[in-house]
């Protein structure tokens, strides 16, 4: 089993992956412990001292001004927790609960929490054992934090709500038990230490991430095949171009181009043809996909430190002993971003549409109509194409920026919000979409590339259209086309394709 160690201040892309991909164990360094032990020290003696402060002995958000008294104050934490279990909707995927459980460990264990060891050693035995609270998907505004959703996260800690656990959706009290472990009584600040923070927004924004850098790979292998299909020129690849454009990103797409594109014989049949400039689909595959890059990384420096920090509010300072009053829960940074992914997500998407339907229209492509012989008889990829464009339209919806649309809640106290886990929760739609573009223009690019022949392609391509024809045969006749989209899609999403390119993400400080 992996075993990656959680340091509060440096949490990888690498980390992130190790998580998504499958049960993990978390260990915390010693200083983290020492951290939580000395911020729990601070609460206590808050409260020997009768100190009067917001979500320890007072209420929450609009009731803040009511205090609690000390014989109350975990019957106040498990309230809390309870009334703000209120979200709707399908639950989130398991692996995203696990990024949830474990971001929220490095949040607590930075030690300006109030939390007990205890409940942190509660919160490691659930990701040691891959406890995965059921957390439905909707019902935050990424401010006060993600309550509702993290509410879920924390109802199995005190024996309620449902898990996922060996298997099965069961209720937490009959997993707790399986595991030789009692609910957990909250104490003072530990509900809504639990409750605070972007962690869901966060992770839900990083799954959408390496999404869209899977996505942003195969659209540059399959980009690369649609070059050689459509007799384009490889000109525009060409490093003198880039060179004097100093945007990395393009520069990296632009050099990962040459790679695909060497030593195609079909390339050299047309090397001395008429024809000036490609279609901007195919010549500015550099520029758009590279500025997608560029977002994409920016993306990635943003949601990895907000992975790292703390949400938290109040927060706990054990050198002064005090307790501060803050809004690091305001989850604005993850909104702006990944709007801005969610931007990146929908080129791409529409850069391959726009391939799609190059290579279809033989008076641009010079291969057969739709992509097929007997056409008129035959149909071949009329529909497919009228299926991309239809959800490239969707995607140009969804990018509508979430960040706008703050609404205010808690009668006005929290009177400006974020979006932040809608907008992040939103880009798994708009990958999935662009995934099966991809698929059908994957599809459309191997089978003008076969009308080629006997030239060949460059030995990179020839191995991205193996890859397909293993489980997808060449259309020759008309069929039922989901099948072919549903494996081209499977074929993508198992990387195969993304392999053959170097990884477009690095991490911080490389």
């Amino acid at each position: 089993m992996t075993t990656p160690i959680i340091d509060p201040t440096e949490i990888t892309l690498k980390t992130i992956k190790q998580v998504l991909a499958g049960p993990v164990e978390i260990n915390l360094p010693k200083t983290a412990w020492q951290a939580i032990e000395r911020s729990r020290a601070t609460i206590e003696n808050a409260l020997s001292a009768d100190v009067l402060a917001y979500g320890i002995n007072t209420g929450f958000g609009k009731l803040a001004k009511t205090r609690v008294n000390d014989n109350q104050l975990s019957a106040l934490q498990h309230n809390l927790v309870r009334s703000h279990a209120a979200g709707v909707g399908s639950p989130l995927m398991p692996e995203i609960v696990r990024l949830v459980l474990c971001l929220k460990l490095s949040s607590l264990a930075h030690g300006y929490s109030g939390v007990r060891p205890q409940l942190i050693e509660r919160l490691i035995a659930m990701v040691a054992n891959d406890m995965l609270p059921v957390i439905p998907e909707k019902g935050s505004v990424g401010a006060s934090g993600d309550l509702a959703p993290l509410a879920h996260l924390a109802l199995p800690l005190i024996g309620e709500g449902q898990v996922y656990f060996r298997g099965a959706n069961i209720p937490a009290d009959q997993a707790l038990n399986a595991i030789n472990l009692d609910p957990l009584r909250l104490e003072a600040k530990e509900g809504l230490a639990l409750l605070n923070g972007t962690q869901v927004s966060t992770a839900l924004a990083l799954h959408g991430l390496l999404q869209a850098e899977r996505n942003l790979a195969n659209a540059i292998v399959i980009g690369a095949v649609s070059v050689d299909a459509a007799l384009g020129s490889y000109v525009p690849f060409d490093e003198r171009i880039h060179r004097v454009r100093s945007h990395p990103g393009q520069q990296k797409v632009a050099a990962i181009f040459r790679g695909l594109l060497d030593d195609s014989e079909i390339n050299r049949s047309h090397a001395l043809c008429d024809r000036v400039q490609d279609p901007y689909s195919l010549r500015c595959q550099p520029q758009v996909l590279g500025a997608c890059l560029d977002q994409l990384g920016s993306a990635s420096t943003v949601f990895l430190r907000e992975a790292g920090a703390v949400s938290d509010n109040p927060l706990i300072m054990p050198d002064t002993g005090e307790i501060l009053s803050g809004g690091n829960f305001h989850a604005e940074p993850v909104a702006l971003t990944a709007d801005s992914v969610a931007l990146a997500i929908a080129e791409i998407g529409a850069l391959s549409e726009r391939r799609i339907a190059m290579l279809i229209d033989s008076s641009i492509s010079e291969l057969p109509p739709f992509l097929v012989d007997d056409a008129g008889l035959n149909s071949g990829f009329m529909v497919a194409h009228v299926t991309a464009a239809s959800l490239a339209s969707e995607n140009k919806s969804l990018a509508h920026p979430a960040s706008v649309d703050s609404l205010p809640t808690s009668a006005n106290q929290e009177d400006h919000v974020s979006m932040a886990t809608f907008a992040a929760r939103r880009l798994g739609d708009m990958n999935r979409n662009t995934e099966s573009i991809l698929a059908i223009e994957y599809l459309a690019a191997v089978q003008g590339i076969e009308f080629r022949r006997p030239l060949q392609s460059t030995p990179l391509i020839e191995e991205a259209i193996t890859i397909l024809r293993q489980d997808v045969p060449n259309w020759s006749t008309d069929r039922v086309f989901s099948p072919d989209i549903e494996k081209s899609v499977r074929l993508l999403a198992e990387g195969k394709l993304a392999n053959l390119v170097p990884s477009l993400l690095v991490e911080i400080g490389d």
